[in-house]
């Protein structure tokens, strides 16, 4: 029964990870329980023993897209973190890499556009990331001296910024355009931030 369950558990986790993938390449709109099941290796009508819904399988898969995020966050701003982990986390979500990993990556610049058109729970997933990270961020700047409103008022321009950015150089391409927006974005998010050289 436990390697049933066990076996259960890999296989619902492989739909998750395939549908973060589509959702960030597709969109929502494109995003097909057929298609997707078979990208998975599997049968479309295994699909509703581990999912209520298509719209059930998105907020999954947005919080699965949301572990990336995460991840970079809590490693660049674990406890203690100053201000030099702050630029690093800003040149980290800024940098050419992340924009040419079209299968990993924040959800935000990917599908902020799209989340009037999500299901509730996705939305509310959305807003919780974008919480998580205007939170640290502004966690970093009080503990560094700025005050509460400032540092939310920080926090909340400096997220904006990261994630518009990222959006805008996607939609440039691979072009010498994207990687001068992003290093301009890097600058300025990084001088606003009084995040040392």
């Amino acid at each position: 029964m436990a390697d049933k369950s066990a076996h259960k558990a890999r296989v619902r986790a492989r739909i998750i990870d395939e549908a973060a993938i589509a959702l960030r390449t597709c969109g929502t709109d494109s995003l097909s329980v057929a298609n997707l099941m078979k990208r998975a290796g599997l049968t479309h009508g295994g699909f509703y023993a581990h999912f209520e819904s298509r719209e059930d399988l998105v907020v999954h898969a947005i919080d699965r897209m949301f572990d990336d995020s995460i991840r970079l966050i809590d490693r660049h701003l674990a406890a203690g973190a100053g201000l030099p982990e702050l630029g690093a986390l800003v040149d980290a979500y800024l940098s050419p890499a992340a924009m040419l990993r079209h299968d990993r990556g924040c959800p935000l610049p990917w599908l902020a556009g799209e989340v009037p058109r999500l299901p509730a729970a996705a939305q509310t997933r959305f807003r919780v990331g974008i919480d998580r990270m205007r939170s640290a961020i502004a966690g970093v700047l009080r503990a560094n001296g700025e005050d509460e409103g400032k540092a939310e008022a920080l926090a909340a321009s400096a997220a904006a910024e990261m994630v518009g950015a990222m959006a805008l150089a996607r939609a440039l391409g691979e072009t010498d355009a994207a990687l001068a927006m992003l290093a301009a974005a890097r600058q300025a998010i990084r001088h606003r931030l009084h995040v040392p050289a």
